[in-house]
This record gives structure tokens, C-alpha cells and sequence, in this order.
């Protein structure tokens, strides 16, 4: 069996094309999302409880080889699978699509977390901020008391919010018309967002451009050593080689 840890539309495209070679394949999801989009094969929902249980969930499975296709941003999953597929000396492949790039034209601010975001707002000279980058960690900009924010979550977030502030649900794939439209209506002045890559959520930096506004973006946080690839195809060829799937 190939346990997959996704949550990621690069895991699922991956899980069905895998099962459809015929493999056998467990999908991992946190659990952080009320109603995530399911893959294909089988699936399972929630935490392992550390490393130490998830090394044992790996032997108690047969399983043969996992694949890390979590979100950039998901640090503890990577580093417990890290640890875990040593200790039970399963091979791991972390798959990431590759961060955004900058573009002529763009006005990117980088930071390093969430609090740096928070304290860029005012050399972005922003007061009306569009904040992507989900629902976790909001409590970085609960108390920016001069800022207003239009929130963009899958779920509702938690307290703390800011006090001035308006939350959407919705997710993507999102279009540039949709995003230009609610830079307009929002009076948005300032984007905020994780560098979380791919096409699904990539409009909202094209209408940043056409409107000549900011982006604070929050570089991506350093990841466990081992194999990796970029692409759902060099996956596949990586558990092809070593467990005979087909490609």
C-alpha cells in the first residue's frame, strides 16, 4: 500500500491516477476542512497522534512507500512523517508544486511569517487588506486596530479577528474576473497571502498586478531533507521504479 498525506489538489490528482494503475493507496487528510474535496481510494481523516504512532501505524499497514503531497505550509505533518518513515524504515517522497514567481509588474513584499505580515501593513502603505492565508493563525492581525480586512477562508475562522473586518467563504479554483471584482468593491488596497503556489488561487496575484496593488507574501517555511519532486508525473514515475505501478 502507498500512503499518501494530501489535502492538496496535487494529491488527488495523484491518488486517482493511481488508482487507476491498479495500487493500493490510503489518502491521509487532516481533518481542518468541514467538507474536503474526497480522493480517490481509500481515506482517512485526522491526525496519527506524533511520529512515534505513525511509525507504528506504517508496520501495523504493510506500508510500502509514503508520499507527502500536504500543503506547503503544512510543517508538522512533514516533519512527523519525517521522523516516522525512519523509524520504520519506509521510503518517503515529499511531492510540492513550486512557489509563485514574481512578475514584471508586481509589488511583492516577503516575509517570514504571519506577525512579520501583520507589522508589513504600514510600509505597504495598505489600510483596506485582503487576507488569504486561511484561517489559522488570523490571531497575527487580531489586533491591528487601523487596518480593515475582508477575510477569504474555506471555514469559518475562530476568534481572535481583527475588530474591523468581513469574512468570505469560499474556495478556489478562483478567476481573475472574480478577484478583480472584489479588489473593486472592497476598495482593497493591500493583498496578503502564503506562497502557497499552483493555478488554484494564482488570480488573486494577476489582479493584484492589474491593479497596481501590494502583496505581503509569507515565504514558505523549510522542509524535512529527502526526495523530492515537482510534479504529479514525477511521482508516479518514483513509485513506478520502485514498486512497479504503472505510468
Amino acid at each position: 500500500m502507498i500512503l499518501i498525506l494530501g489535502g492538496t489538489s496535487e494529491a488527488r490528482q495523484l491518488a486517482a491516477a493511481m488508482v487507476q494503475r491498479g495500487a493500493t493507496v490510503t489518502s491521509s487528510l487532516a481533518g481542518r476542512v468541514a467538507s474536503p474535496r474526497l480522493p480517490a481510494g481509500e481515506v482517512r481523516i485526522g491526525g496519527f497522534g506524533g511520529p512515534d504512532a505513525l511509525a507504528r501505524w506504517l508496520a501495523d499497514h504493510q506500508v510500502a512507500a509514503v508520499i507527502d503531497a500536504t500543503h506547503p505550509f503544512a510543517e508538522r505533518i512533514s516533519a512527523s512523517a519525517a521522523i516516522a518513515c525512519a523509524i520504520a524504515s519506509v521510503p518517503r517522497l515529499r511531492l510540492e508544486r513550486p512557489g509563485w514567481q514574481a512578475r514584471e509588474g508586481d509589488r511583492w513584499l516577503w516575509v517570514d511569517d504571519l506577525d512579520q505580515a501583520a507589522a508589513a501593513i504600514p510600509a505597504a502603505s495598505g489600510e483596506r487588506v485582503f487576507l488569504t492565508t486561511g484561517r489559522q493563525g488570523l490571531a497575527a492581525f487580531a489586533q491591528d486596530g487601523k487596518s480593515w480586512f475582508l477575510i477569504r477562508c474555506v471555514d469559518q475562522p475562530g476568534p481572535p479577528l481583527p475588530a474591523r473586518s468581513e469574512v468570505i467563504l469560499d474556495r478556489g479554483p478562483f478567476i481573475l474576473a472574480g478577484e478583480l471584482q472584489l479588489i473593486d468593491d472592497h476598495r482593497i488596497d493591500v493583498l496578503i497571502t502564503k506562497d502557497s503556489g499552483g493555478s488554484f488561487t494564482a488570480a488573486k496575484l494577476d489582479a493584484a498586478r492589474e491593479r497596481g496593488l501590494p502583496v505581503i507574501v509569507v515565504r514558505r517555511p523549510p522542509r524535512p531533507g529527502g526526495p523530492a519532486v515537482t510534479s504529479v508525473q514525477a511521482a508516479l514515475e518514483w513509485a513506478h521504479a520502485g514498486y512497479r505501478l504503472g505510468v
